[in-house]
């Protein structure tokens, strides 16, 4: 388990030199390839930006820091240390701006990192919902077992559709590539899946027509493929784009159907297991023993003597999962308000654990640090780093002089 960090304990110093690269230099482009990999793009939420948020793709890279919020203090550590990339995973800019000069706190973070060569990259709701993802580093943390994921992306906002389109032998190959770099095609870890189908198409040519095959005003037959990709709705348009961009007629035939979910491999949130039962008393001093320190701690509500064994966690805000958690023993996740866990525990459900938000995520920057180089072509040419300031808002935590019982 991760001993407790403090606040503005600060992160190990730098190598006496980095190690020798063996082969071609590893580029942000690689480690934005890799990241994609690990955290698709394309399970994140519809209203999230993710990616490569600045920096030149080409730029080699030899130092990663990673960390969970892109405030300023990060960005110094990552400048000092002579990274040059910083992987969060909260976004810098989440809404739309209009100018990122220095004279407000987020333009001039993106000033100092663009000055200083280093590039930055988020990954925010992908990561959530990846697997393993920012749950499941949690989960692992925690001792859990047997994961499984709390609420699947169909139960997110964006859910998975099927594009079926027949094409020529010649060109199927061509046009799953590029549907593939559009997005479709996902499934888990698994990308460019597909299935294909021979058959033959038969058509008739309009009389003023110009068709790719055939000839105007005739009927003809040609072997064809009937090609079924899964796409997120979210890049539908995106990869049907790439299909009629490939495709050599000049009407495709294709449709777009929906699915129905299958068990889910990705999505928010983990369930899992303790190998052992506890009492839910002993269980959130574990958690409190787990976790980095902050100001906030850790809360509990529910009866300390029950036994806890199926837990279920959320890296972040979680108040949203509460009643897929409700059949848990207990659900831990951060930034639970008053009236929502009040109802929860009025209806029977989980007992809760509320941890701050920032030590809820902490442990996915460990994650990212023992995945990221083994994606990488040359994983000993990049060293990756795990910033351990501690950027939780709260500074103080007093607790009221007055007995909990109010007379």
């Amino acid at each position: 388990m991760t001993a407790p960090i403090s606040a503005g304990t600060p992160a190990a110093g730098p190598p006496a030199a980095d190690p020798p690269a063996p082969g071609p230099p590893v580029t942000v482009r690689d480690v934005v390839a890799a990241m994609e990999r690990l955290y698709p793009s394309a399970l994140a939420e519809d209203w999230d930006a993710v990616g490569l948020v600045c920096g030149r793709p080409e730029r080699p890279v030899k130092r990663v820091l990673v960390a969970v919020d892109p405030v300023a203090s990060v960005v110094a550590e990552a400048i000092g240390w002579g990274a040059d990339l910083l992987i969060t995973h909260h976004p810098l800019l989440l809404t739309g701006v209009h100018s990122v000069s220095a004279t407000d706190p987020k333009g001039e973070v993106i000033t100092d990192l663009i000055e200083a060569r280093c590039a930055l990259l988020s990954a925010h709701t992908n990561a959530d919902a990846a697997r393993p993802g920012v749950s499941d580093a949690l989960a692992e943390l925690l001792g859990l077992v047997d994961l499984r994921p709390l609420a699947s992306a169909e139960q997110c906002s964006d859910p998975t559709e099927a594009i079926v389109v027949y094409v020529p032998d010649t060109h199927t190959g061509p046009m799953i590539d590029a549907m593939a770099a559009a997005g479709a095609g996902r499934i888990a870890d698994y990308t460019r899946c597909a299935f294909t189908v021979s058959g033959t198409g038969t058509f008739e040519v309009p009389a003023d027509g110009d068709p790719w095959l055939g000839r105007p005003g005739e009927r003809s037959e040609v072997v064809e493929q009937r090609v079924e990709m899964s796409v997120r709705r979210s890049v539908r348009d995106r990869a049907l784009a790439a299909m009629l961009t490939v495709h050599p007629y000049e009407q495709p035939s294709y449709f777009v159907l929906p699915t129905t979910a299958a068990p889910a491999v990705t999505g928010i949130g983990r369930v899992g297991r303790l190998r052992t039962p506890r009492t839910l008393a002993e269980f959130g001093s574990d958690v409190a023993a787990a976790l980095p320190a902050t100001e906030h701690g850790v809360r509990v509500a529910g009866d300390p003597h029950r036994i806890v064994s199926t837990v279920a966690v959320c890296g972040g805000a979680g108040d949203s999962l509460l009643p897929a958690a409700a059949g848990a023993d207990v659900f831990v996740t951060a930034d639970l308000r008053h009236h929502r866990a009040d109802e929860h525990l009025g209806q029977g459900g989980a007992a809760l654990v509320d941890v701050a938000h920032w030590a809820s995520e902490w442990p996915w920057c460990r994650q990212v640090a023992d995945l990221l180089p083994a994606e990488l072509s040359t994983p000993d040419s990049v060293t990756v780093r795990v910033s351990e300031i501690v950027t939780d808002p709260w500074t103080a935590h007093l607790r009221s002089a007055q007995p909990r019982r109010v007379l």
